[in-house]
């Protein structure tokens, strides 16, 4: 018995064990189970090619159309101003800026004066004697002779003869040396040449003010100019006169520009012109940097994409039926956050927003919303 019951177990045995033998191969002959593919589902746009404007989006800074450095062409104690001397003043147009204490060469201009008085009147007995017919025009310039007032023009001679004996008595030559010096008396005193405010200010009163120093800047707020930089395959579109957007670089305020003039020099290393745009409003100050909007040109039979849609630069995914295919345009314009596109047809579908690991081939499905 114990050897019939040993037998059958180990016939048992071997016979589970043929099974599962078959059973694995078996399996090993089909193979892994197929894996479904993933169909990606997308959004879709479809394009509708028209005129597009292009617009130059560049940046500059504010600079004051009216400007001026203030410099002294003479010493002097700086005496006093119509306002107070500090950055933020306004002044109104012809209001003294800085004058300086000209007491001194006041003095020795009164001096010229009354030396070239003295020569005329030492003049006369010889004119009297030798050029009669030119005695009263010279007795009735120093009638009018007044010490506190600008010099008067010498009178003309009514011969070559009486120009030459005036010239030998250095009476021309000391009448130069006293206007040049009223000249030079005037520039103690700097008056507003417009409406402004000052910006700087390198002197207080009580400062000795001396030759070719610097004083102070002084500005007319009200209107401004900004430089900006603009390709050379655009500068025909830049016409003076043409209207220009400009906003804060927050675009929270906007203003509105005229080009008014355009370099007709090249920056070598850029290959662009500089544009020069007017602006006047409020809120604006010099150094403030502003985006211009400049409208160039429309450009015909393109699409506008965002960016991100362009792979390569110059390719971009279409959807034909459920399939993307990868095809090549040509980029016109490019804008902050969107490109302008040429080279599809109308009614072709593309992508409207970027599908991370998109390939052509690819099986989508395309959302209704």
């Amino acid at each position: 018995m114990r050897s019939l019951i040993t037998i059958i177990l180990g016939a048992l045995l071997i016979a589970a064990g043929l099974f599962g033998y078959k059973k694995l191969s078996n399996i090993k002959k089909q193979g892994p189970p197929p894996t479904e593919k993933k169909v990606a589902s997308v959004y879709a746009q479809t394009v509708a090619n028209s005129d597009i404007p292009i617009f130059i989006t560049t940046s500059g800074q504010l600079v004051a159309k009216n400007k001026v450095q203030l410099f002294s062409e003479v010493q002097g104690i700086f005496e006093n101003s119509a306002r107070e001397f500090k950055p933020g003043i306004f002044y109104k147009k012809g209001e003294v800026l800085l004058k300086l204490n000209s007491a001194e060469f006041f003095a020795s201009l009164q001096a010229q004066k009354s030396a070239l008085y003295n020569q005329i009147v030492a003049l006369l007995p010889d004119l009297q004697l030798d050029f009669p017919e030119a005695l009263p025009n010279w007795k009735s310039y120093l009638a009018k002779f007044d010490m506190d007032k600008a010099l008067a023009p010498l009178p003309e001679p009514l011969s070559e003869k009486e120009k030459l004996f005036i010239a030998g008595r250095n009476i021309q030559s000391a009448w130069y040396n006293i206007k040049n010096q009223q000249v030079r008396l005037s520039k103690y005193v700097i008056y507003a040449p417009f409406s402004g405010v000052l910006t700087e200010a390198d002197v207080t009163p009580g400062t000795l003010v001396r030759a070719g120093q610097k004083l102070g800047e002084f500005i007319d707020p009200s209107v401004f100019e900004m430089e900006v930089p603009v390709n050379i395959s655009l500068e025909g579109r830049l016409k003076t006169g043409k209207q220009v957007a400009l906003h804060d670089l927050e675009k929270k305020k906007t203003w509105n520009g005229t080009i008014i003039r355009v370099n007709g020099k090249v920056d070598a290393t850029s290959q662009t012109v500089k544009a020069y745009i007017q602006v006047r409003g409020e809120d604006l100050k010099e150094g403030m940097y502003l985006e211009a909007e400049i409208s160039a040109k429309d450009e015909a039979e393109t699409f506008e994409i965002d960016r991100k849609l362009l792979v390569e630069n110059n390719k971009i995914f279409v959807i034909l039926d459920t399939v993307l295919e990868l095809r090549q345009i040509t980029p016109v314009y490019f804008n902050e956050n969107s490109v302008v596109i040429k080279g599809l047809e109308d009614g072709i579908r593309i992508l409207a927003k970027p599908v991370p690991g998109a390939y052509s081939g690819m099986k989508v499905e395309v959302l209704k919303d």
